[in-house]
């Protein structure tokens, strides 16, 4: 039997048939994708009724009118916020699509929050800040008030009671209906600022937005207090009754204790410019008893509040904030009591001169574990020597503390044994050249130490070799 071989010349090799026009067509598909896609397109812009032109160009071709709201969300949302305005001016479809991406939200102009296209271009609305649309903006007026809660433009009337936003207040009625429309349109609000509210207004805010967690009321009082009550899942509070120069109102142990009745599920709570005094502290503290972070700031309370403080069962952070007094006249240390729990004791631009306030305020802390003090008046070798009895400090930071000397402060933080870090800023009357051996050592067990106490001599030894101290010689000159 024989075998017949094939030879790449052989004429019996079969031979690949000629390649036909409909192979070729379908290989080449690209030309067919954007065919398609120019007809997808065009069944779209003819759906939609204001569409009535077809798209000439292919490179005109908007393809994001394939993709669904919802996808399109997704891929907005995980660009940077700083596109986001630009984003929005791409056409109007991506205008209303970022307005659904927007969070958070701060109102200047009254007249667009009672509008409905507040609540059409804005409808996930979660932070909403009122103060500054609450508030008459002048036109063409050249005064410029700034506030560290505002800043607005006033007008140039002369105002005889010295607060300057009492007359330029949108009235109660006013705010209450934007508060209206505000929770009829953001039914998930969760934070809110505002300011001159009612008592009904808050109702209707708390009736609709169950969700609000966070709440800033400034110009408050003990009536608004009654619909604040109402909002049962409030966490954050801050209340403003008076600031010095601006408006005021009235906080007092009534409108305290209808608080601590109604928002029993509050963890931080800020009193600034409030009145009241140790029955309201104490209805906070039985009532409130998740409560966790207390800042009292420019206080007008009556003398014998602190000793209220150790009802606060589960207080861990104590602040005070630019207060003329502590507590003048505390009472005896016996009915004083301390805070088991707290951790951290945090005082900035407070005076401290007076021995009593300073002496009750570390008697009623002396479980803290951290203790900062920014700016404080006051706080000498002698105020500085009552901080002894905390004997739990791990941390310890002065800064802006001109009056207290470097014995007063080692004097105190050698007794402390747990003594982790130290954060000396700014205290003029502590010297390097006072540091002593036992200090010293002390140095070399910290965690943590920062030690700039002297700002004024590290300035000038940078300087050193610059010349810049000669620059000014042919400007002033000594006669």
């Amino acid at each position: 039997m024989s075998v017949l071989e094939e030879s790449p010349d052989s004429p019996l090799k079969k031979r690949p048939p000629a390649p036909r026009w409909s192979d070729i067509w379908l290989k080449n598909t690209k030309p067919l994708k954007h065919v398609v896609l120019a007809m997808q397109l065009q069944s779209l812009a003819s759906k939609d009724p204001k569409s009535q032109t077809l798209i000439p160009h292919f490179a005109n071709i908007d393809r994001t009118l394939l993709l669904s709201d919802e996808l399109l969300l997704t891929i907005l949302s995980k660009l940077p916020l700083s596109q986001r305005k630009s984003n929005s001016l791409v056409c109007r479809r991506w205008l209303n699509l970022q307005g659904r991406l927007v969070r958070s939200l701060k109102i200047l102009d009254w007249n667009f929050l009672v509008s409905c296209r507040f609540i059409t271009r804005f409808p996930n609305l979660a932070h909403v800040d009122l103060l500054n649309g609450c508030l008459f903006l002048p036109r063409n007026s050249e005064i410029l008030l700034t506030h560290r809660m505002v800043s607005t433009q006033m007008s140039s009337g002369f105002c005889s009671n010295l607060d300057l936003l009492e007359e330029n207040l949108l009235p109660v009625e006013v705010v209450d209906k934007g508060l209206q429309v505000l929770a009829n349109g953001c039914p998930n609000l969760r934070r809110l600022v505002v300011i001159n509210a009612s008592e009904l207004g808050l109702l209707t805010l708390a009736e609709e937005c169950l969700t609000l967690q966070e709440l800033e009321l400034h110009k408050c009082n003990d009536n608004v207090l009654r619909g604040i009550a109402a909002c049962e899942n409030l966490q954050i509070l801050k209340l403003v009754g008076t600031v010095d120069g601006l408006f005021s109102s009235s906080v007092s142990d009534v409108g305290l204790t209808i608080l601590a009745q109604g928002c029993k599920r509050l963890v931080k709570l800020e009193l600034s410019g409030c009145e009241g005094s140790f029955d309201g502290i104490k209805a906070i503290g039985q009532c409130c008893l998740m409560l966790e972070e207390l800042t009292i700031c420019d206080h007008r309370m009556e003398d014998g509040w602190l000793a209220a403080l150790s009802y606060c069962e589960n207080l861990k952070t104590l602040k005070l904030l630019s207060c003329k007094r502590i507590d003048s006249y505390p009472g005896p240390d016996e009915n004083l009591g301390f805070c088991l729990v707290l951790e951290r004791l945090y005082l900035q631009r407070c005076q401290l001169g007076n021995k009593k306030s300073v002496r009750a305020l570390f008697r009623v802390c002396e479980a803290v574990q951290e203790v900062l003090v920014v700016d404080c008046w006051g706080l000498d070798n002698y105020m500085f020597t009552f901080a002894s009895v905390c004997r739990r400090v791990k941390f310890l930071s002065l800064e802006g503390c001109s009056l207290l000397a470097t014995d007063g402060l080692v004097a105190v933080i050698l007794s402390w044994q747990d003594l982790e870090t130290l954060i000396v800023v700014s205290c003029k009357n502590i010297k390097e050249s006072d540091i002593s051996p036992a200090l010293a050592t002390l140095f070399c067990n910290l965690k943590e130490l920062r030690w700039r106490p002297e700002a004024k001599s590290l300035l000038s030894s940078s300087l050193v070799g610059s010349g810049t101290r000669k620059r000014g010689g042919k400007f002033f000159k000594r006669t």
